[in-house]
């Protein structure tokens, strides 16, 4: 299922077989919350931009439209028109972003939903169900994502609950698998670390769920709330405790320096709102450093974002252009800069690819922080 190609250093280039296609890694999946990418952003789109993965959320689906809906409609790949892998995580980061609507339990999480307030429960069955609904080719086990802060006896109780819990889903996922009404038969089942910001944890949960030998996964619990540094720390500790020999995804990261950092420190998957967001607000990422397009000095530049760049938006439009549509508050403008992100993104993670193919990542990494670090536009 995982192939790994090449090493160099730590930095692992991989490819991840899967049952809706081939995953060159490292890989960055384009997160779509709602099964479409915040920005006017289409699935035709993606496939201009070299997306390689769509991300889905799984709590956000639930409620709005419906599990249920989508399977009717023939799960999410039908209901969004992708052809490529699709993952979805689990719910369990909302067990943490919504904390005053929740109650946890041995049993799982009681919600309150954000949309109507209506009342939701959801533990490791019932989001191995939903995500069964929705069809993704990679599913999530469902976890508690403790505060970073989080002291040691309350992480230390929150771990071995969500150990239990991914047993659960394992199990679970096992039995969907095998209905006849399932409609991706194939779905795969990433488990997830956390432990905070304590190694010992860290390490004794990535040992214990490696012994689940299950598909991919995930470091979870980073990038809320800890600092730069303190995220490379745990990745230094606990990526040599989970198999080579499979995916390792690091959730919710990040900045292109968090990427080229963690790549070279063995990890393959990234997922991160970053691009999307920036570019709803005129920030967009160049080689030379981030750029405001909201900027007067911008008004009469009419270069592209970026030389050289092929994007949809490098191709066709001006900055002074593009500027006026984020000023007049046309939808164009801010569709424009998410492409242009995503874009740059997914064109850095083949960069990657091809750096380490060659053996030459960590002077690629060193000049590529140089630019994005050191640029003044």
């Amino acid at each position: 299922m995982y192939e790994l190609i090449k090493k160099d250093g730590l930095a692992k280039r991989g490819r991840f077989h899967t049952v809706h296609g081939v995953i060159e890694t490292p890989v960055f999946m384009n997160v779509g919350t709602a099964a479409a990418i915040k920005g006017a952003v289409s699935t035709d789109d993606l496939r201009g931009i070299k997306t390689q993965v769509e991300l889905s959320n799984t709590y956000h689906l639930h409620v709005r439209p419906g599990d249920d809906v989508v399977k009717k409609m023939g799960g999410l790949h039908k209901f969004m028109n992708w052809d490529k892998p699709i993952l979805t995580d689990s719910g369990g980061f909302q067990v943490f972003s919504l904390a005053g609507l929740r109650k946890i339990k041995e049993e799982g999480v009681h919600f309150h939903s954000h949309v109507d307030g209506r009342k939701i429960f959801m533990g490791p069955e019932e989001s191995m169900q939903i995500q069964s609904n929705l069809a993704s080719t990679i599913a999530m086990a469902f976890d508690e994502c403790p505060s970073s802060v989080a002291d040691r006896a309350y992480m230390e109780n929150s771990v071995a609950r969500t150990t239990r819990w991914l047993k659960r889903c394992k199990t679970e996922m096992e039995r969907l698998n095998h209905l006849p009404s399932t409609i991706n038969k194939d779905q795969l089942l990433f488990g997830i670390n956390q432990g905070g910001v304590y190694e010992d944890i860290r390490i004794a949960h990535a040992k214990e769920i490696s012994e689940l030998d299950l598909p991919g996964y995930a470091i979870g619990g980073l990038a809320v709330g800890e600092s730069h540094e303190e995220m490379y720390r745990i990745l230094d500790a606990v990526v040599p405790h989970l198999p080579v020999n499979k995916p390792t995804y690091l959730m919710g990261v990040g900045t292109p320096a968090n990427i080229l950092e963690a790549v070279e420190r063995g990890v393959d998957f990234f997922d991160c709102v970053y691009p999307t967001r920036n570019g709803r607000h005129g920030h967009v990422y160049t080689n030379q450093g981030k750029l405001n397009l909201f900027n007067a000095k911008y008004e009469l530049d009419d270069r592209p974002i970026e030389e050289e760049c092929q994007c949809p938006a490098c191709r066709s439009y001006s900055r002074a252009y593009i500027r006026h549509l984020l000023k007049a508050k046309e939808m164009l403008g801010m569709r424009l800069c998410v492409l242009h992100n995503l874009y740059f993104y997914n064109t850095m993670m083949e960069e990657i690819r091809q750096a380490i193919e060659e053996g030459t990542f960590k002077e690629y990494k060193k000049k590529k922080l140089d630019g994005l670090m050191g640029g003044k536009y």
